[in-house]
């Protein structure tokens, strides 16, 4: 096979799609159009294998339930006791009603910001693993001799 229907070839066949951009892969080293294909999957493996390596972030609720609540109760203790005089006064049953009560307020806040940031760090996960997606196919099919267009 010559090597301009080499490449018309090699471009009919070679127009994929690798994370949402579709990428055109020409031989530049006369590769078959079998060869090509086989280089192609390998590089979509190693790519993909590439960015399935880190774990999504998780427990945000969680952790901004639990500092939330922490926060709550210590920010009730420290208003009490801005109070000193009237504070003393009351039952020690109400103090801590009181501080279990701004606890739990303020963990429901928590919890409402750590899902948010929880939300907002698997998308830059999202966003950097398809870029690296991107690069390691790319980069793999250019090791193998392939010039790879956008």
């Amino acid at each position: 096979m010559n090597r301009s229907s080499s490449i018309a070839l090699a471009l009919a066949l070679s127009v994929v799609a690798a994370a949402g951009w579709a990428e055109t892969v020409v031989p530049m080293k006369g590769q078959s159009s079998q060869q090509i294909q086989l280089d192609i999957n390998e590089c979509h493996s190693v790519a993909a294998s590439q960015s399935s390596s880190s774990a999504p972030a998780s427990g945000g609720r969680l952790k901004g339930a639990a500092v939330g609540a922490a926060a709550g109760a210590a920010g009730a203790q420290v208003r009490g006791r801005q109070h000193d005089e009237f504070y003393d006064r009351v039952d020690d049953d109400v103090k801590q009603d009181y501080r279990q009560n701004r606890a739990k307020s303020t963990a429901a806040a928590g919890a409402v910001v750590g899902g948010s940031r929880q939300r907002q760090e698997r998308r830059e996960q999202r966003n950097t693993a398809a870029s690296t997606s991107s690069t390691a196919y790319t980069s793999c099919l250019q090791g193998k001799g392939y010039q790879v267009n956008p």
